[in-house]
């Protein structure tokens, strides 16, 4: 079993979010001991942001904005889709809730569904997403 970022790259289907990792400096903090729950959007949901909106967040000088959106998708602890089932909310380590729904049998956290869950890392989980989910 791999960490979290061994597997996110492994998958292929993560390339953007691997490389906003690296730019925001987040890499080697996903590959600690955690244990984390990683919400990760797909390469397919970063390409639903305005066009521009990736290569603008990875230069060095917007990395404290990259920093903010990235760990806005990770929480502390390892939360299963059976825990998050149970939540309505849940603080990212971003210090900002999201919101947690079940909507048409689907879970939603803020307007993002997931789409696979329950990717079991050696510290964490990752529940796949189909949109980039920013702080309010």
């Amino acid at each position: 079993m791999l960490d979290i970022v061994d597997t996110a790259v492994g998958a292929g289907k993560f390339k953007t979010l691997a490389a906003a990792l690296g730019a925001a400096g987040l890499v080697d903090t996903l590959k600690s001991a955690g244990p984390f729950t990683v919400f990760a959007p797909t390469d397919e949901a970063f390409s639903k942001l305005p066009a521009g909106t990736v290569e603008s967040l990875i230069l060095p000088e917007n990395k404290d904005k990259l920093v903010g959106i990235l760990t806005h998708h990770v929480v502390a602890g390892k939360v299963t889709a059976a825990d998050v089932m149970k939540l309505t909310t849940a603080t990212t380590v971003a210090g900002k809730p999201i919101k947690i729904a079940v909507k048409d049998g689907k879970v939603m956290i803020d307007d993002a569904t997931v789409v696979s869950a329950d990717i079991h890392c050696t510290n964490g989980v990752i529940h796949v997403v189909d949109s980039v989910i920013l702080p309010s």
